[in-house]
């Protein structure tokens, strides 16, 4: 008789699982399922979703060759009950198992789900993040502003990476100046490594084709690592062949080029084929070796150990609501071009189109593209939330939360970001060659070629004025508006509203 069942989630694929690690194979079940449930509480890419089941399938049979009993439950098996829960309540049946072990998951809405299931359910802390809950808690009492800097000084002495003694490693935590050139006139690394599907990934491609055909998003071609060996490799690719120089250009975006210097790792990491120190010592020792500079290694460690973990723990020490929250009252549609329908501003239509072919764009894509336009045009920002946690191969609530609610679209107030991350045009421009071909002019203020970023940019300063004039982050901001004479503010603000009129009514702008 199996006495426990241990629960394996699509994103918790990792040998050293807490849930496995206090399992014991001799005596003990695993259940991993495909569920409607999980496949659709929002539509997920169809990438996302053929790259889940994958890795899943995969894993699954690697525990079986470890010597686990694994009982796994295709999408489309005949029984599937279509939720964890269901299916964790037929396996218990099958098996007479009255208990579950379970590693925390990484949303809300499913630890919920699990707390209330009709079995007793134990939940294991998720210790592949170096801070714990309560590390994260303990880090944060007391403290007026929770800033990641800070944090992320703390995660460096707790590992000891790019640390030289007590100091850091060059006199400085963070090199993030040397990291903002704008967008290289050539880019000399290929792309990150491509992975060619074997039948296995081809059965899950076929499966997700039938059942998810209609969602947004480009199936094939499809070139995803899907287990940790290959994982492993497009983790070494990246190092040797574009770590160099991910440091200068990490902010840059160019029309023709979808990746630049970017690792595109996040998938693997947040599945766990990867862990947080086996990438940050690969990235340290090529900065050892003399292989890549100091800036490029520190900003790319800083963004795993650093931010990620900053904004795992914003997402749990805020609670269930978080998702939720809209501190600037925005409510406007999303429009339809986040969709993939057409629009006029080049810099959104090629951050979309990417999107929906390769599930990714980065972060400065989803910052500074479709979540600054989101903040000015003052889009709802749930509505934004549910789109990132839908468009994207590495989105998860606990980490795509923050970025969008917090970091993106300040509907939480002001938590994670100390002012809101709004820019004109002019960042884009200097960041990135999309304004060259695009139809509006972003060196146009006023008028009908006018950058709309430009006039969103002074719109949402003006709506919103009672909230920031008095951040002194923004104060020149407000002086700047306030010396334009009073016939272009008004101008600026009706070619505002007008933009935002024809969007919200469907047309083409």
């Amino acid at each position: 008789m199996v006495k426990r069942l241990i629960l394996v989630l699509g994103d918790q694929l990792s040998p050293e699982l807490s849930a496995l690690r206090k399992g014991d194979p001799g005596t003990d079940m695993v259940v991993m399922a495909e569920v409607a449930d999980e496949a659709g509480y929002v539509p997920h890419h169809p990438k996302k979703i053929a790259f889940i089941f994958a890795a899943m399938r995969k894993f699954a049979a690697q525990l079986r060759e470890d010597g686990w009993d694994v009982r796994y439950t295709q999408l489309d098996d005949s029984e599937n009950a279509g939720s964890i829960v269901g299916e964790l309540l037929r396996r218990a049946e099958e098996t007479g198992a009255d208990e579950v072990l379970a590693t925390e998951p990484g949303e809300w809405r499913l630890i919920e789900k699990l707390k209330h299931a009709p079995l007793k359910v134990t939940l294991l802390e998720d210790d592949r993040f170096l801070a714990s809950h309560k590390e994260f808690e303990d880090w944060a009492e007391g403290r007026k502003q929770l800033r990641m800097e800070y944090f992320y000084r703390e995660m460096r002495r707790k590992t000891g990476l790019l640390m030289d003694g007590d100091q850091p490693e060059g006199d400085k935590w963070n090199y993030d100046h040397d990291n903002r050139k704008p967008a290289p006139d050539d880019v000399t690394y290929p792309g990150p490594m491509q992975f060619t599907p074997d039948d296995n990934v081809e059965d899950v491609l076929d499966l997700v084709e039938t059942r998810f055909g209609d969602n947004f998003g480009t199936l094939r071609p499809f070139h995803f690592a899907t287990d940790r060996t290959q994982a492993r490799r497009a983790l070494t690719h990246f190092i040797t062949h574009a770590l160099p120089r991910f440091g200068d250009y990490q902010d840059a975006m160019l029309d023709q080029n979808r990746f630049l210097y970017h690792a595109v790792i996040s998938p693997y990491l947040n599945v766990g084929l990867l862990t947080v120190i086996e990438i940050c010592k690969a990235a340290e020792d090529a900065y050892r070796d003399g292989h890549a500079p100091l800036n490029a290694v520190e900003g790319f460690i800083r963004q795993i150990i650093g931010w990620r973990e900053y904004v795992r723990g914003i997402y749990f020490l805020e609670g269930p609501d978080y998702p939720a929250r809209n501190a600037l009252g925005h409510d406007r549609d999303l429009p339809a071009f986040y969709w993939g329908a057409e629009t006029k501003m080049r810099c959104i239509s090629k951050a979309v189109e990417q999107t929906q072919d390769q599930a990714y764009a980065h972060h400065i894509q989803r910052l500074m593209v479709t979540g600054n336009f989101a903040l000015l045009a003052g889009i709802d920002p749930y509505q934004v939330h549910e789109w990132y946690l839908s468009v994207y191969i590495d989105a998860y609530e606990w980490v795509e939360a923050p970025n969008t609610v917090g970091m993106s679209l300040f509907a939480d107030g002001g938590i994670i970001a100390s002012k809101p991350y709004v820019s004109s045009g002019a960042y884009i421009n200097r960041m990135s060659d999309y304004c060259k071909t695009c139809a509006y002019k972003v060196s146009a203020k006023t008028g009908e070629d006018a950058c709309p970023f430009n006039l969103l940019y002074w719109d949402f300063l003006n709506r919103h004025r009672d909230r920031f004039e008095g951040n002194p982050r923004m104060a020149n901001m407000y002086r700047t508006w306030d010396r334009m004479d009073e016939e272009r503010r008004e101008t600026v603000l009706n070619e505002a509203g007008a933009f935002l009129h024809k969007m919200d009514a469907g047309e083409l702008v």
